[in-house]
């Protein structure tokens, strides 16, 4: 059985979903405010490794816990609205990038399942 990251596309579309994915966020008004102390560059090899690991890929991903990644977010008011809205990003993302509904529903899964990390509840 192929991993999602297979079905995706391996790193080619992973990769070009991250830069889709990051200009989608940059322009959301909802979101953007998070990443203006942001080292763009950065961040879009840190999701890059990230996302190929959660998508069943090689695990090169050496970055901090969700929890920790995140926990300076929340006293600027990080909440569940801005993680829908990433969660919405990412699949519009893989929408525009032609991914096949059941595949969107599986990323949206797997971004749901770190959401109370991301918050810091769990």
């Amino acid at each position: 059985m192929s991993s999602l990251y297979d079905n995706l596309g391996g790193e080619k579309a992973v990769d070009a979903a991250v830069e889709i994915f990051y200009k989608k966020v940059l322009s959301d008004d909802r979101i953007k405010e998070f990443f203006n102390d942001t080292d763009m560059d950065e961040q879009i090899e840190k999701q890059k490794a990230f996302l190929t690991y959660a998508f069943g890929g090689p695990n090169k991903y050496t970055g901090k816990t969700m929890r920790a990644a995140h926990a300076h977010l929340l006293s600027r008011g990080l909440d569940d609205s801005h993680v829908d809205a990433v969660i919405e990003n990412l699949g519009g993302t893989l929408k525009e990038l032609g991914v096949a509904d059941e595949h969107i529903l599986e990323v949206a899964k797997i971004a749901e399942s770190v959401r109370g990390q991301v918050l810091g509840q769990e």
